[in-house]
């Protein structure tokens, strides 16, 4: 099995199949049909809209990273510490990287981000990641930071079989939608399974409860992007 169908294909029985149940019938097919989403690959998404979203991105994945960073100093093996060490450094290496190819061709730069503000949606996504990495067992903030791997990863993967005639959507598309990516979810996803079968009822019900609330998020964070959000006052 590849990486990429390890992303759709786990045990039933496996926590993170359970996981992934608690939003495969609203959360998900509201994100990958959200006109953000379908907008990449049909035409329809402006270019403003999606420059709004990266601008956002950069914000967030720098939190990311430090919630990733917390999760690694509980993870409960030293490889799996290492692991999560790496994708916080990976998250400015590949994904920042990504940013900076992207930002010349949006008609921004590192300097005029600056002056764009995390918006609210973008730190009420974070605050939530950052609360629930520091305060929350290792389970509750792996739950927590793993639907960014995962949503990404699905929608890559499935943007990638339709394309898109923008070079900018594209190069974003091929980022998350490609087999390197996924491999990377995947090793998440093992450890998802690992750690699950150990939970109490009580902390599994409050790690899937963090799930929901981040592919929630997810969603709001698309949203956002599209409605080119601001604060209102």
């Amino acid at each position: 099995m590849s990486s990429a169908e390890s992303l759709t294909v786990r045990d039933p029985q496996s926590w993170s199949a359970r996981l992934w149940g608690a939003i495969d019938h609203d959360v998900y097919p509201a994100i990958i049909g959200h006109p953000f989403i379908t907008g990449l690959t049909d035409g329809t998404l402006a270019p403003e809209a999606f420059a709004h979203y990266v601008a956002q991105d950069v914000h967030y994945l720098r939190d990311y990273a430090k919630a990733l960073s917390v999760v690694s100093a509980k993870a409960p093996t030293p490889a799996d510490t290492a692991m999560f060490a790496r994708h916080a450094a990976e998250v400015f290496d590949v994904e920042l990287a990504l940013h900076r190819e992207l930002l010349p061709q949006l008609g921004l730069s590192s300097e005029s981000l600056a002056d764009v503000p995390p918006g609210p949606t973008t730190c009420a996504y974070t605050s939530y990641l950052l609360a629930t990495a520091y305060g929350g067992s290792f389970a509750e903030g792996l739950a927590a930071v793993l639907p960014c791997y995962w949503i990404y990863a699905r929608v890559g993967a499935e943007l990638l079989q339709r394309g898109s005639s923008d070079p900018r959507y594209q190069l974003w598309i091929d980022s998350y939608g490609g087999e390197d990516f996924a491999a990377t979810v995947t090793e998440v996803l093992n450890l998802t399974d690992r750690v699950g079968g150990g939970l109490a009822p009580d902390e599994e019900a409050a790690a899937r409860g963090h799930f929901v609330t981040t592919s929630r998020y997810e969603w709001m964070f698309f949203d956002a992007g599209h409605r080119i959000e601001e604060w209102p006052v």
